[in-house]
């Protein structure tokens, strides 16, 4: 009788099974990670924590604090340049006979927004399928930012009431005699905005009603800015009947040297010699010898006077566009030049303090030239003078956001 074989996954056909077969049939399908998945997985965590970074940098930063300091230099800066240009071209339009226009910064509003967007997707590994080493996986990173700097400028131009307070007014003769007590020269206070003192008058350059200065009036300033550059000039409010009034002194006790200065400033100003102090009016001459009558200029004034010594293209003169440059006038000491040197060529200059385009010729300061540099910027600090005393506003409203 025939014994009957076993049958099963264990016997293999040609013999009776191993144990090495038996180890083979029962190993799991994958024995062991993907080859190369230690240094993915690591690669993946640090592109996470990357990522987490960047996620939160935008909640601990802010575009709004450096911007204050940087917007705010920047914005001065060009109004400053502006105002410069501004009236440096109204200058060389009323010698032209055009009509002179300002434009006043009434605020500055600067707005920024920065938008940004993240997204992280995928799966950073995975096993997938029967067969050993088999991997998939993804990882999608995107960003998305946005920034926007829209400026928002307010101009007024000067007109109507504001324009005849501004620039056709007198002067206040105690807002000049204030600039001489705060150090500005006498001398240059007087040339620039007064155009007469008890009767003396200084000269004018515009077209309409030019005349050459009185022959006192080089003299009087001379002998004034002596006293003053040695401490014998002061300033005082004294209390009067209709207000308060403001009394020049000429001090008895100075230099030895200067007494004939002293001595003499009483004289052409009709003052009596033995009084030490002198009210100071507005007006043409005084009423009494112990009144000092300053007939002031306005703003507009002043500024005709300095356009007629502007310097102009010969083929304009000609042309009959503008008329010719006048001659300096005659001192004490000699010829006298102009308050202020504006030189005008066809060719942009290259190194000005300040220059702008007109008739297609450059008009332009000389960068090295700094008694013009001074007496302009001077000429700039009186027109601000003078418009913040008729209003109550304040400077132009400079709007950052810092948040």
């Amino acid at each position: 009788m025939e014994r009957a074989e076993p049958t099963g996954a264990g016997r293999g056909m040609d013999g009776p099974e191993t144990n090495a077969s038996v180890v083979a049939s029962r190993r799991p399908l994958i024995s062991r990670w993907p080859r190369g998945f230690a240094r993915r997985t690591s690669t993946a965590k640090m592109a996470a924590a990357a990522l987490m970074a960047t996620l939160t940098l935008p909640a601990c930063s802010s575009i709004g604090p450096p911007a204050v300091s940087r917007d705010g230099f920047d914005y001065a800066g060009a109004v400053a340049n502006s105002w410069k240009s501004q009236m440096l071209f109204n200058l060389v339009k009323l010698r032209y006979g055009d009509a002179p226009m300002f434009l006043d910064v009434g605020q500055i509003v600067s707005g920024y927004t920065m938008q940004s967007t993240f997204t992280a997707t995928g799966n950073l590994f995975g096993v997938q399928g029967y067969l050993p080493g088999t991997e998939i996986g993804s990882v999608g990173l995107g960003a998305q930012g946005q920034f926007t700097d829209r400026p928002t400028i307010t101009y007024s131009p000067l007109v109507g009431e504001k324009f005849a307070r501004t620039l056709m007014k007198p002067i206040p003769p105690v807002s000049l005699m204030s600039l001489i007590q705060a150090g500005d020269p006498i001398s240059l206070v007087f040339r620039l905005a007064v155009q007469e003192v008890n009767g003396i008058q200084n000269r004018f350059g515009g077209d309409l009603r030019a005349r050459p200065p009185d022959p006192e009036y080089y003299e009087l300033l001379e002998r004034l800015q002596r006293i003053q550059s040695s401490g014998g000039i002061s300033m005082r409010l004294r209390p009067m009947e209709h207000g308060e009034g403001l009394v020049m002194g000429l001090r008895q006790r100075i230099d030895p040297a200067l007494e004939a200065d002293s001595l003499a400033v009483r004289h052409l100003l009709g003052l009596d010699p033995r009084a030490t102090e002198f009210e100071v009016v507005y007006g043409s001459v005084a009423s009494n010898d112990k009144e000092v009558a300053l007939l002031t200029r306005s703003i507009i004034e002043i500024l005709v006077d300095l356009a007629s010594s502007i310097s102009v293209p010969e083929e304009h003169v000609a042309d009959q566009r503008v008329s010719p440059t006048p001659d300096p006038d005659a001192g004490p000491s000699g010829p006298v030049p102009p308050l202020i040197r504006i030189d005008s060529s066809a060719d942009r200059p290259r190194d000005a303090f300040v220059a702008v385009p007109y008739r297609d010729h450059w008009f332009w300061i000389d960068d090295r030239d700094m008694r013009s540099k001074r007496i302009f910027s001077f000429l700039m600090f009186v027109f601000t003078l003078v418009q913040t005393e008729g209003e109550k506003q304040g400077a132009p409203i400079v709007t950052i956001p810092a948040g």
